[in-house]
């Protein structure tokens, strides 16, 4: 059993917890709870380690022994340890560090979503829920984004770095990926007043739709990339929607006219 914080495992996942910069460097990153566990073993991904405690319920043991099968190293910890590495105010008794290795972008995309300029975790994950929901193929992570693998992110994405293939990349890696004409998406920028009506853009067509971020909105690199620009109708005395909410109507607007 692990009893100090001074642990250097317990120290290496602190970092992780806390420093984008060391999620990069050691290609790894860290999920709490039963679900989130779930959703991991289900997927198939890499788990490095887990960290369990007594208040681990029968559910929870049930996934922990899922993933000691695939011969990952498992360590029972004590509660002020596990409360010193997790990020939760109540922890549910199992901490999991998985390999970052997002899925796999498809060759030919259909349905795309960019983030530029998203900094609040928790509208990062809303916005990578709604996208998994949705069957967005890909979402692409502008420079300036929030870390997608951040522990605020991961819980409000419940599970859907999972399911959707999420990548954090420069501008000309975006460009390249949404130029490619195999995919022939015609790319939307959702603007706060100019641009056409959501509705009237035809999104049956192979699409992809850029959200800017909370404070500035999309950057100048958003702007080059659009075939063009779709606002949502705000009669009401608002200058912007949030930007989590702007992205689910335009989202599901797709999977409106793609199923109706």
């Amino acid at each position: 059993m692990i009893t100090s914080v001074h642990n250097p495992k317990v120290q290496a996942i602190r970092k992780l917890q806390t420093q984008a910069k060391a999620r990069r460097d050691m290609q790894a990153f860290v999920i709490e709870g039963v679900r989130l566990a779930e959703e991991a073993l289900r997927g198939g991904w890499e788990a490095q380690l887990v960290l369990f405690t007594d208040q681990l319920d029968e559910r929870g043991k049930v996934v922990l022994d899922g993933i000691a099968a695939r011969g990952v190293p498992v360590e029972q910890v004590t509660d002020a340890v596990m409360k010193t590495i997790s990020e939760t105010e109540t922890t549910q008794g199992i901490l999991v560090v998985l390999g970052l290795h997002p899925l796999s972008i498809p060759t030919i995309l259909d349905f795309a979503l960019i983030l530029d300029g998203l900094r609040d975790p928790g509208n990062l994950g809303t916005i990578l829920r709604t996208a998994s929901a949705a069957g967005v193929q890909t979402a692409l992570l502008a420079p300036k984004c929030v870390d997608a693998f951040a522990p605020k992110v991961l819980r409000a994405g419940m599970g859907a770095h999972f399911r959707l293939p999420i990548h954090q990349l420069g501008w000309n890696g975006i460009s390249r990926i949404l130029k490619d004409p195999g995919s022939k998406l015609r790319i939307y920028l959702a603007d706060p007043t100019a641009g056409i009506p959501y509705t009237q853009a035809d999104f049956h067509s192979p699409a992809a739709i850029i959200i800017g971020g909370e404070a500035g909105g999309a950057g100048p690199e958003s702007f080059s990339l659009a075939d063009e620009k779709v606002h949502i109708p705000m009669p009401g005395d608002s200058e912007s929607l949030n930007a989590a909410i702007a992205a689910s109507i335009l989202i599901f607007e797709v999977v409106r006219q793609r199923v109706i």
